[in-house]
């Protein structure tokens, strides 16, 4: 016996069966980042288009510009119960399907004046069913943790709030705020 070939012959059939798992033929891959969640490329996507409705960009910056949607999925992924992310995953799971039941088109596919009137009637309206509590409540998280993101950002912090640590010797606790103004939020 070849001692050479057979380290060959080895090498080469362990080689193999490592490429074996990286071969995925499934329609969408899961995003690892996200390993409680299990989420999806198209979902992220939808997760994103509903971040920049609910923060648009103006004359200052949306919260897709500031990546606001991953810091939703980190904090359902980390900070939830498991209920809770079973319940806000039916929702993202269904919110697509369900924006195209109740108003004829997919929530992916609208613009954003449409986008905006959806998500305000979603939000108003009083869930009947099991799939309306979950779509219900993956918006109100959605909402809430959008909101958190933006406020926390680097760029609320720095330009439109600039964060003062200490009030130093510039305090004025007199000083009237003006509209439009930059505002240290710390006195």
């Amino acid at each position: 016996m070849n001692r050479r070939l057979a380290l060959k012959q080895l090498a080469m059939a362990a080689g193999g069966l490592a490429l074996i798992p990286s071969c995925d033929f499934s329609e969408e891959k899961v995003l690892a980042a996200y390993d409680e969640l299990q989420i999806t490329e198209s979902q992220q996507q939808l997760l994103q288009k509903l971040v920049d409705t609910i923060i648009p960009k103006t004359d200052l910056k949306g919260a897709t510009e500031l990546g606001v949607h991953n810091f939703v999925l980190v904090m359902a992924n980390d900070c939830m119960s498991a209920e809770e992310q079973k319940q806000f995953l039916g929702g993202l799971k269904g919110f697509d399907d369900y924006t195209k039941k109740t108003s004829g088109t997919r929530f992916t596919k609208m613009d954003n004046v449409e986008a905006e009137k959806t998500v305000n009637a979603i939000l108003e309206d009083k869930p009947t069913s099991d799939d309306e509590m979950a779509t219900k409540y993956f918006l109100q998280t959605t909402k809430k943790y959008t909101i958190q993101g933006y406020l926390n950002s680097e760029y609320v912090m720095t330009e439109l709030m600039p964060f003062q640590l200490v009030p130093g010797p510039e305090f004025n606790g007199k000083k009237e705020i003006v509209p439009g103004e930059k505002v240290n939020i710390n006195g």
